[in-house]
């Protein structure tokens, strides 16, 4: 079974290698995790700082992580938006059969 790690844990990990000069092999020892591991977040933690969010996978750094769940939000409220216009739809041709 795979070990879930926090964001803030893998974001310390991967700041090893890119802020204090540990390379990867040493930054997965000292950190108890395999050498994908921490390759895959410290290209995670590259990108989230050069303002990439990530697409399949779950922001390290909390800037990224509120975009993250900004979109979450953007996308249920538009469909909430068209759920309401459907039904609107729906009401509004219902309402003009029952008067013609």
């Amino acid at each position: 079974m795979m070990k879930k790690f926090s964001p803030e844990f893998k974001a310390q990990a991967a700041s090893l290698v890119l802020d204090s000069g540990y390379t990867l092999k040493e930054a997965a020892k000292v950190s108890g995790i395999s050498h994908s591991a921490i390759t895959a977040w410290v290209k995670q933690l590259k990108a989230e700082r050069s303002g990439t969010t990530p697409k399949n996978a779950n922001a390290i750094t909390a800037q990224q992580q509120q975009i993250q769940a900004l979109q979450k939000r953007v996308k249920q409220l538009e469909l909430e938006k068209d759920i309401l216009k459907k039904a609107s739809a729906l009401l509004i041709s219902d309402d003009y059969q029952s008067t013609h």
